[in-house]
């Protein structure tokens, strides 16, 4: 079993709280986003059980978002952590939650998430709801490793290049798809574009080749 197979279920009970939720953002295994004005932003850290390595990517992701849950596979004969008082005591005093997710994909709450104090690191917190917002779709499952995660700026790259694939175009023609298109363009991270002339950038071979093997996310949204 893999950090993966947690995913569907969690994403399904943060859906039912009322939020929407992808994977793999910014380095996180689930972030969430709920329709409030401003918006609650949750992460959600997955392992295959509850150990102290998952507290302390909560206690790294703490400051980035308004509330942190800690999710894991539930122990047979409930012999685990999440038995264990000490540890539950613990995560209550952080202002973790605890989500346990049995072998049928139920989850269940064993420790309610509450914010002992202003944690909030604004930086990370624009950072992390801005790639959010900014992809398209769920791209990757969260808990996954050693994949290339689909970012929001890799998306975008792939549309101007498929904009650019009948001809030149200027950053300007592709600011509907990108408001970052000039500096996708300028940079060129990916080697897929060259400038042509002043202000006039074409698709290069490689570009081409690179992006016919991209499809568009089925739930781009």
């Amino acid at each position: 079993m893999r950090e993966t197979s947690l995913y569907e279920p969690v994403k399904a009970f943060l859906e039912g709280l009322g939020f929407a939720a992808k994977g793999e953002i910014g380095g996180c295994d689930i972030v969430a986003v709920n329709g409030d004005d401003p918006p609650i932003l949750v992460i959600c850290e997955l392992k295959l059980r509850f150990n102290l390595e998952l507290v302390l990517q909560g206690v790294e992701r703490a400051a980035a978002c308004d509330e942190v849950w800690l999710a894991a596979k539930l122990s047979a004969g409930r012999k685990g952590r999440e038995s264990d008082t000490r540890f539950r005591a613990l995560c209550r005093r952080l202002g973790f939650g605890m989500l346990g997710v049995a072998d049928s994909g139920e989850v269940s709450v064993i420790v309610s998430p509450v914010s002992p104090f202003p944690r909030n690191n604004r930086k990370k917190r624009s950072q992390l709801f801005q790639e959010y917002t900014r992809r398209r779709g769920d791209t990757a499952r969260g808990g996954s490793t050693r994949q290339p995660i689909m970012t929001a700026y890799r998306q975008e790259a792939i549309a101007c290049a498929n904009a650019m694939l009948d001809g030149p175009l200027r950053p300007r023609d592709l600011k509907p798809l990108s408001a970052r298109a000039q500096n996708i363009l300028r940079h060129n991270f990916y080697g897929w574009f060259e400038r042509v002339d002043r202000g006039l950038y074409a698709l290069t071979p490689v570009g081409r080749e690179a992006i016919s093997n991209f499809q568009e996310p089925a739930d781009a949204a």
